[in-house]
């Protein structure tokens, strides 16, 4: 689990390292699908990805305010802030803990594994439409490809 998640921590890296030549009224431009903006966007996966590794850790969740965050060092201070708890706890993982069974915030019954599956999923997701908006700028978008990041 732990080597999807650094992929996906890279790719937003790098991501965040794309909006930087990126003007910030095209950043908080509302876009065509997804959460809102390219912004928002990344906001969105750092937040989700912090809440759900809450939500199998048993800790109370609470939900960020993006009015709060409207500006890339923002949105990268406070994905920087999550990165340590989630890293941390990623580090503890095993694989008896994958069937353990959580409740989500909604009353679901899920186990710790599907949730963390789901986290990984979601972010490649929102990634998927980050490119898309980078191609519509007329940008080349960032890399998705897996191999020759030094995950082994």
């Amino acid at each position: 689990m732990l080597k999807l998640f650094q992929y996906n921590w890279q790719v937003r890296d790098e991501w965040f390292a794309w909006c930087e030549n990126v003007s910030a009224e095209e950043l908080l431009r509302k876009r065509v699908g997804g959460v809102g903006s390219i912004l928002q966007t990344l906001f969105h996966v750092a937040d989700v990805e912090w809440s759900w590794i809450r939500t199998i850790q048993g800790k109370p969740d609470f939900e960020e305010d993006f009015k709060q965050y409207m500006s890339l060092e923002l949105v990268k201070k406070l994905a920087a802030s999550f990165h340590t708890e989630v890293e941390d706890f990623l580090r503890t993982w095993s694989d008896e803990m994958d069937g353990i069974p959580v409740i989500d915030p909604w009353g679901r019954e899920l186990t710790r594994g599907e949730i963390l599956r789901h986290v990984i999923a979601h972010e490649i997701h929102h990634i998927g439409q980050l490119s898309i908006w980078s191609r519509e700028l007329g940008l080349v978008p960032v890399s998705p490809n897996f191999i020759e990041r030094g995950i082994r």
